[in-house]
């Protein structure tokens, strides 16, 4: 099997050390336009690199995995599916061409897999048990960081981040919504206030104020912004018997005891160390979860996946919705 990795950045590499740990017996070639890059990756992974998808057109490639930025995945996905390959793409953050290649796609009986990785976080996972059974809870989630420290090696008016199309707060939303609307229930409706606070040189709000309803009957807040100088994930989900806290870490996760009456640590380790492919670092185990899960979608080993571009059409349905046509 040959799979080419498109994007060479922080995240490729990532797809390129997770897939060759899991899957050593791969061939994966890298892409990617910038000479620096191309170098660092083959002397990294001692993989062949290359400058373009076109150059591996006589290759029988099986996938391709595209981690470059949201505005040319539309061209990619495109390429790739002509060249008879299945694609596994990085959050997209625009939708308007998803109708195109599914049906594409679906003709040329390739799979399209979405990254969500959230979604294969433990702590995700144990959240979603807990309100499936008690959807008697309210909740509150605050997410921020600072815009400029997402990439501290560059300006972030030289990334996607930047760019009101694929902007910093969309992104937010686009890796939050997802596993907040499988947690407690499809979204139906959103109530927003947005603001910019900041001096950032940008043309968009930089702060959010979400109050979202679920088909549950939940109802919680959702606080978004590009200004927090200290990087937080809060969540609170607050009921007369269910009380979790959570930081966005994994040792960060405690929940109330009916036992006793006091907040406990929750140890993701005992609750999910029956899985062979755990270790200590679960953050990165979800990295490396949603590609031997794309890995298996195509080797038919299943047929059913997390998250869909199906799914993500709604949650960039609702992204547009709350930026107003932003």
């Amino acid at each position: 099997m040959k799979i080419a990795v498109i994007g060479l950045g922080s995240m490729g590499k990532r797809r390129i050390r997770l897939l060759k740990q899991a899957f050593p017996e791969i061939k994966l070639i890298g892409i990617d336009r910038r000479l620096d890059r191309r170098e660092e990756v083959e002397q990294l992974f001692r993989i062949e690199c290359v400058t373009d998808l076109v150059k591996l057109s006589h290759e029988k490639l099986e996938a391709v995995i595209i981690s470059t930025s949201p505005l040319t995945h539309e061209h990619l996905i495109k390429q790739a599916l002509e060249m008879g390959a299945h694609v596994f793409t990085e959050i997209n953050l625009i939708n308007d061409y998803y109708e195109e290649v599914m049906t594409l796609s679906e003709k040329q009986k390739l799979h399209l897999y979405l990254s969500s990785t959230f979604l294969h976080r433990r702590e995700v996972q144990y959240l979603e048990s807990k309100i499936e059974q008690d959807k008697h809870v309210s909740y509150r989630y605050h997410v921020g960081q600072y815009l400029p420290d997402w990439h501290p090696w560059e300006s972030y008016k030289d990334y996607f981040v930047s760019n009101k199309s694929t902007n910093g707060c969309r992104e937010i939303f686009a890796i939050e919504l997802p596993w907040i609307s499988s947690v407690f229930g499809e979204i139906t409706s959103v109530k927003v206030s947005r603001s910019k606070i900041s001096t950032l040189d940008i043309d968009f709000p930089d702060s959010y104020s979400l109050i979202l309803e679920h088909k549950s009957g939940i109802i919680g807040t959702l606080d978004i912004n590009i200004v927090s100088r200290i990087a937080k994930r809060e969540l609170q989900i607050i009921g007369e018997n269910t009380q979790i806290e959570w930081g966005g870490t994994p040792d960060s996760l405690s929940e109330w005891s009916r036992i006793d009456s006091k907040q406990r640590l929750v140890k993701l380790y005992d609750i999910f160390n029956n899985n062979s492919n755990y270790s200590a670092n679960i953050i990165e185990d979800a990295y490396q979860e949603e590609l031997i899960e794309f890995i298996s979608l195509i080797r038919n080993d299943i047929q059913d996946v997390k998250y869909s571009f199906a799914r993500d059409k709604k949650i960039i349905d609702w992204i547009n919705f709350i930026e107003e046509g932003i």
